[in-house]
């Protein structure tokens, strides 16, 4: 339940590797969509109180999801037409002595019709931060900084310059000094050494968890923004802008005290966003955060014209947010020139060195000491070649997956076309029988064959599974 909250992504990528390599069925709760698609190949979705399968990894569900609301929707348009339609015959001619009959057998039609309902999606949450302060380049400065706590040094020679059109992803192992190096650029945390230089129209936005802590557990969502609003706006405009952090009327006016962690959060970032910074320095935004919510903050940050630091397990919003990635490994900060699936095999490699060394990185440190990209010091020749036997020895798996799959895009929206036309109340007349029976027994065959290909597709993925965890294992 929730197994990625409060961890660094060093630790969400192990937990990923040994779930993998795990033989035993798992079920699990995640926002973390990336997490989702790496370890899932079915998804059960609780919606309107109905349990939904769906198979393959999030994304896969996402996209069949939407489709098949599209579907259903039609389905639904289609029935209404003609409910209406019988409707409008029954009212024409059940007072009438020679048509009361066929009045009645088209009441009972509608009495069998079995009712579609609508297509139903939850509102997402959306919003958008304002546009920022005033602002002028550099906003903020930290010039061979040495960061820690009193007499703990974590980082030294530390040199970080913030334009507003600055997009920085800080990485690092959990203990590499993450949080500290937020704190010192926020300015909560005194430097040891060098120098902080900031702006004089620096307006940070800080989300961290000690934001969600700090709230006024008495005081309503209303009233926490309106101490921070202009005594000009008026409360439907307040409200409004509560309203688009997914707080209803009544929520809007409830005491914080009995508030779950994700509505302190959205709440947090609220009051945030209200001020319009002109720099964002986020600590892990999305835990607590649904996915809704997720993707909502996602969005309003690439659209968002300021500046933004981000310390974050979330790998899809870092990748959607982020130009430029900082590293902060053994007491230093450089830049990462790879990307986040360098990141991971590098997290990896480093792992393996720490159990090599005792501990020690050092090997790893001085690729990074020199702004390299880092990776494995297996010859990149010999890594591609083996990529390409890996592929070959994986690629009759995967075609037959591929197989399963496209038998099951093929199927499912015959199953849907063939609910939408049982839906239709002439085909239950007598004269449209063999119509009605040749329809049911193509539904049952398809639901049988959709059932197959899915328990075969599902032992495909274990097996691939299983013969990717060997490769790690070499």
């Amino acid at each position: 339940d929730e197994p990625t909250n409060h961890l660094d992504l060093d630790a969400i990528l192990w937990l990923e590797d040994w779930l993998n390599a795990y033989t035993g069925t798992l079920i699990l709760i995640s926002h973390d969509r990336d997490f989702l698609d790496a370890i899932t190949n079915r998804i059960l979705h609780i919606e309107n109180q109905e349990l939904t399968l769906y198979s393959g990894n999030y994304s896969t569900f996402e996209t069949t999801r939407a489709e098949r609301l599209a579907q259903q929707q039609q389905a639904y348009e289609k029935q209404l037409e003609t409910r209406a339609h019988i409707q409008k015959y029954i009212d024409r001619f059940k007072a009438q002595a020679t048509k009361a009959r066929q009045a009645q057998s088209r009441i009972k039609q509608l009495e069998r019709m079995q009712l579609l309902a609508p297509a139903h999606v939850d509102t997402p949450f959306t919003f958008s931060f304002r546009e920022p302060t005033k602002m002028s380049s550099p906003l903020l400065t930290l010039e061979q900084a040495d960061i820690g706590y009193g007499d703990k040094l974590i980082a030294t020679n530390i040199n970080i310059q913030i334009t507003p059109t600055s997009r920085i992803g800080l990485l690092g192992m959990n203990g590499a000094g993450k949080s500290t190096l937020i704190k010192s650029l926020v300015g909560d945390l005194p430097l040891l050494a060098g120098q902080r230089k900031a702006s004089e129209l620096l307006n940070i936005g800080y989300f961290a968890q000690h934001q969600m802590d700090s709230l006024d557990e008495s005081a309503s969502p209303m009233l926490q923004l309106a101490r921070i609003a202009d005594k000009k706006i008026s409360e439907a405009t307040l409200r409004a802008f509560l309203g688009s952090f997914g707080f209803s009327g009544e929520r809007m006016d409830t005491p914080c005290e009995s508030f779950s962690g994700g509505e302190r959060a959205r709440l947090a970032l609220a009051l945030i966003v209200w001020l319009r910074p002109n720099v964002l320095i986020l600590d892990e935004p999305t835990n607590h955060l649904d996915l809704d919510m997720r993707h909502a903050l996602t969005m309003a940050l690439q659209d968002y014209e300021g500046a933004v630091v981000l310390v974050s397990h979330e790998r899809q919003l870092i990748a959607s947010v982020c130009d430029d990635l900082i590293l902060v490994h053994a007491g230093k900060s450089t830049e990462f020139e790879g990307d986040l699936h360098d990141y991971a095999n590098w997290l990896r490699q480093a792992r393996l060195e720490m159990i090599k060394q005792g501990g020690i990185v050092a090997p790893i440190v001085s690729k990074v000491s020199t702004q390299k990209t880092i990776v494995s010091k297996v010859d990149k020749e010999a890594q591609r070649k083996l990529a390409a036997q890996r592929r070959e020895q994986t690629r009759p798996i995967r075609k037959n997956i591929e197989k399963c799959e496209s038998l099951l895009a093929k199927h499912q929206p015959r199953l849907l076309d063939i609910e939408s036309l049982l839906g239709d109340a002439g085909l239950y007349d007598a004269a449209r029988k063999d119509e009605l029976m040749k329809l049911m027994n193509e539904q049952t065959e398809i639901k049988n064959q959709v059932s197959e290909a899915e328990e075969q597709m599902l032992e495909l993925m274990m097996e691939l599974e299983e013969l990717e965890s060997s490769f790690e294992n070499e």
